[in-house]
């Protein structure tokens, strides 16, 4: 289940290469299509306000956004010439719609999706949450680097957070993907007080599955204790020397993460390591 197509979303040229410095080791061990998408923003001109735009205005706009384009492909370019997989950097003309959502198009025929963390001191608007578009919108699993990591490569070591839920399965067979083989594997659920640990079947199968893939399975269970679950995961990582935290994504409506907040919406914007996350 190794991914051949891996697109990586290099939105600013300010993380494109902590990003490709994740990207290309994958697309090495698994002899990847490697695609480097970067879409061009397209100017808006609100047909309700009576404002002339000179063509001059335009000229310059497609000249700035040209500019930064060849800056991020040098960077793609730098990292993939020097290998043996294919490397293809695509770019996409945003037009009328957002940039999310032609990352969403570009998203669908890829097996992954590698995207930085949201960052509003450089990202453009029409890229803002782009994060969370992909992951909601594409099918596909995406997994989000902090901004600098300098970490190691992914797949070697693993922490998936486990729950019921529909999106927790779908994200611990993602995971096979980039987990390496005989990958070590610590599957933790994050409980309340009342949940008896002998008992907890769909935690023991989804573990036996796993190790029937040739893993290293570890079951660990921790006590919320009044803890952000982002905060356990990270932490739990962190301890267990993982490289990639893997879970489920947005389990809850639009509405309910708007008002309540979301363990989803806390990694994407504060976790140390890479996370896959799945919906």
């Amino acid at each position: 289940m190794e991914p051949k197509t891996i697109l990586v979303c290099l939105t600013t040229k300010e993380h494109a290469a902590t990003l490709m410095k994740v990207a290309v080791p994958l697309a090495r061990r698994t002899g990847a299509h490697l695609i480097g998408l970067h879409t061009l923003e397209a100017l808006e001109v609100y047909p309700g306000i009576a404002v002339h735009v000179p063509a001059t205005a335009f000229q310059a706009f497609s000249a700035s956004q040209q500019a930064v384009a060849e800056e991020i492909k040098a960077i793609f370019e730098s990292y993939t010439d020097v290998e043996d997989f294919v490397g293809e950097y695509r770019l996409v003309q945003a037009q009328s719609n957002t940039a999310s959502e032609r990352m969403v198009e570009s998203a669908r025929a890829a097996d992954i999706v590698i995207m930085a963390h949201e960052d509003k001191e450089v990202d453009r608007y029409d890229q803002r949450r782009a994060q969370a578009d992909v992951i909601r919108q594409s099918g596909r699993p995406v997994i989000v680097v902090p901004h600098d990591y300098e970490g190691p490569e992914i797949g070697n070591k693993v922490l998936l957070g486990w729950s019921e839920a529909r999106e927790a399965a779908r994200a611990a067979h993602d995971m096979l993907m980039v987990a390496k083989p005989e990958a070590e594997v610590v599957v933790l659920r994050v409980k309340n007080n009342t949940l008896n640990e002998m008992q907890d079947s769909d935690m023991l199968d989804i573990s036996t599955a796993l190790a029937r893939h040739g893993h290293k399975v570890e079951l660990r269970h921790l006590n919320q204790a009044g803890t952000a679950i982002a905060n356990v995961l990270m932490d739990c990582a962190f301890e267990k020397g993982a490289d990639l935290v893997v879970t489920g994504a947005f389990g809850h409506s639009y509405a309910y993460d708007f008002v309540v907040g979301a363990t989803s919406k806390a990694l994407l914007r504060h976790a140390k390591l890479p996370v896959l996350l799945s919906k």
